[in-house]
């Protein structure tokens, strides 16, 4: 099974990050059918998610995002554009906005 590690730092804190995070899971279950599970802790959160062929959680924290999957057989040979893609969709979600905000 092919493995997926993705960190992002930033300097958002944790209320902004929560909120991106938010935003992140709506995107994750319309564009790709994901089920997803919040675990919301007080210093850190947790997403779970999963739909046939991927399986793994997104941590947020005040000072970082960290994405483990795991890809099934199929989704495997695809593990470089995948990864690629959502190193690129976490990037654009944590850019700054044209009026500073991230």
């Amino acid at each position: 099974m092919a493995q997926i590690h993705l960190e992002q730092s930033h300097s958002l804190g944790l209320p902004r990050a929560r909120a991106i995070a938010a935003h992140w899971m709506e995107q994750a279950h319309s564009e790709w059918g994901m089920q997803c599970a919040l675990q919301s802790g007080e210093e850190e959160d947790v997403i779970r998610f999963s739909r046939s062929g991927v399986q793994g959680q997104l941590r947020v924290s005040a000072t970082q995002f960290a994405l483990e999957a795991t890809l099934g057989f199929l989704l495997g040979q695809f593990q470089a554009r995948i990864e690629a893609q959502l190193r690129s969709n976490l990037q654009a979600l944590l850019a700054p906005s044209p009026d500073g905000q991230a």
